[in-house]
């Protein structure tokens, strides 16, 4: 089967893995491609010389498109907006901001653009700016989060652009059930994350990766609604903390030194306690581990065969 989204990034499926700071490197961005779907190293802060070496490493693992997000509040976004053109990648998913600046150079280098949205506002304005597709992402998915649960989101954003550029549905996307249902909301592809912590090639710290597959349904915190930037994590003493610090109006300082390096301690150092582990609302639906190869051959197949549909 080939549709827009699948015909756009040269996949076999149209299936693509999210950008996770920290976690989106070349050995699970390489398993995804090489899978059939399309995989993502995630930019972040991280260095560019580590960027640069993630990107052809994961080259050399497969040679299959795959893409890199770039978070455009980091202080190395203009680094890295030249990094993807320098390095050939195939495209980029871009979150926290609006690329319009950077998208003409993208276009003229042939790097296909797909900024990840919350709203139909800005999906309407990206459109217009240039993109390529949008990713529709709802408040489910891990990570920081909109407001607007995916089931809303997407055939409100396919309704408004869907019929310029394809729309790829994001948040609570676990398995074959999720995939087809954003398909009969008007999505044309999927984003998963969550889903893909929980694969052996997934570099995480074990303790984070057994947290997401034990986690039930309830364990799932939200932090940052005080400072307006809603983050979703799995349930830990660190969530709490934070939550209190909120509600208590703690100074800007204590929430620095209590979030600055959170994320490193959860992926490196798999320190539970310390660590920021996010994670989305579908991790209740996580009991195992295993490749990325088997969990996207299990989704495609569930999702086709719900909709009748041979991928």
């Amino acid at each position: 089967m080939e549709n827009r989204v699948t015909k756009l990034l040269g996949t076999r499926y149209p299936l693509l893995q999210g950008g996770m700071a920290w976690i989106a490197e070349s050995s699970l961005a390489s398993a995804v491609s090489n899978a059939g779907g399309a995989g993502i190293i995630a930019g972040g802060n991280a260095p560019i010389d580590y960027l640069r070496n993630e990107i052809r490493k994961c080259k050399e693992l497969t040679d299959k498109p795959f893409g890199v997000n770039i978070m455009l509040m980091s202080p190395n976004a203009e680094e890295l907006s030249q990094l993807v053109i320098d390095e050939g990648v195939a495209f980029v998913t871009t979150g926290a901001g609006n690329p319009g600046q950077y998208v003409p150079k993208w276009k003229e280098a042939g790097i296909k653009v797909i900024p990840v949205v919350p709203s139909v506002a800005l999906a309407k304005r990206l459109v217009k700016a240039g993109a390529d597709a949008v990713i529709a992402e709802g408040t489910e998915s891990g990570g920081h989060i909109g407001q607007n649960t995916t089931m809303c989101l997407v055939p409100q954003i396919v309704d408004a652009v869907g019929d310029q550029v394809p729309v790829i549905a994001a948040g609570g996307i676990a398995d074959g059930r999720g995939a087809a249902a954003v398909w009969m909301l008007g999505a044309e592809g999927f984003q998963i994350g969550t889903r893909f912590l929980a694969s052996e090639e997934c570099r995480i710290h074990e303790n984070y990766k057994n947290a997401v597959v034990k986690a039930k349904d309830t364990d799932n915190q939200i932090t940052g609604f005080y400072s307006g930037s809603p983050c979703r994590c799995i349930k830990s003493r660190y969530t709490k903390k934070l939550q209190e610090m909120e509600k208590n109006a703690a100074p800007p300082e204590d929430f620095e030194a209590l979030t600055v390096g959170s994320l490193r301690k959860a992926v490196v150092d798999g320190n539970l306690d310390e660590g920021s582990m996010l994670c989305g609302l579908i991790a209740g639906m996580i009991n195992d581990i295993k490749p990325c190869s088997e969990i996207v051959e299990s989704i495609m197949k569930d999702a086709g065969r719900l909709l009748n549909i041979d991928f």
